[in-house]
């Protein structure tokens, strides 16, 4: 792959930009101290995090109609408060708690990364995450997006074909001008099924030390594998 002949960059942001279960972790810490809750935050956030995709399957699989992530993670969120013994919250109290994912730091080669891939390429979400959450997200953490797509914008969830060929058709180019970017191979290739290019930029603390992918891509699986997202920019050539 040339990188003269990509145009935009899409990126799954939860794991890959953001570390989620730290931010999560550290959220709940929070909330907990504020009301003497006595809570394994991080086992908390895993957990969380374990009913994201199923509940994002009911909704690929037409059980139920369109749901933005901002409702699923809620509906979660509620199931885990009565797992975990957590009681006696009120309403305005969960829905403080469920922004928790629009406040979730970067991996501290992000931010860096992004400002030198956004002066040459077009830079767009193509995440599960609703508008929302994505545009505060990305206040907070200093992430600069050039737009916003992915699945509210398409009405699909990845790694559904539509999320990723609505996402390029919206930015007015060809599949093979976007650069998909993710930490999960299945994410890219699913995009690559699509006719993305792909890009694998490993995160082996997304889900906590020793608990890293077992092996790594074959050579050959994506188009570039960069160590973070510096790595990416200089092998771009930004």
């Amino acid at each position: 792959m040339k990188p003269e002949s990509i145009k935009a960059l899409t990126f799954d942001v939860f794991g890959t930009v953001v570390d989620w279960r730290s931010s999560i972790a550290r959220e709940g810490e929070a909330f907990g101290r504020a009301r003497g809750l006595t809570v394994d935050w991080v086992r908390f956030a895993e957990a969380w995090r374990g009913l994201y995709q199923p509940a994002m399957d009911e909704v690929r699989s037409g059980r139920r109609p369109w749901t933005k992530l901002d409702d699923l993670h809620r509906e979660s969120l509620v199931t885990l408060l009565a797992e975990f013994k957590i009681t006696g919250l009120k309403e305005s109290e969960i829905d403080d708690l469920n922004r928790a994912w629009h406040r979730l730091d970067p991996w501290p080669d992000a931010v860096p990364g992004l400002v030198r891939l956004k002066s040459r390429y077009i830079l767009a979400t193509l995440s599960n995450g609703n508008v929302a959450l994505m545009v505060n997200m990305a206040k907070r953490a200093g992430l600069p997006w050039d737009t916003i797509l992915g699945a509210e914008v398409a009405g699909a969830y990845k790694p559904q074909p539509k999320a990723y060929l609505r996402s390029a058709e919206l930015l007015g180019l060809q599949l093979s001008e976007c650069l998909m970017v993710a930490a999960h191979p299945n994410d890219l290739k699913a995009a690559a099924g699509c006719g993305l290019r792909t890009a694998y930029v490993p995160r082996p603390l997304e889900h906590g030390p020793g608990k890293a992918a077992a092996s790594a891509p074959a050579k050959g699986d994506f188009d570039v594998v960069a160590r973070d997202f510096v790595d990416l920019a200089d092998q771009l050539g930004s």
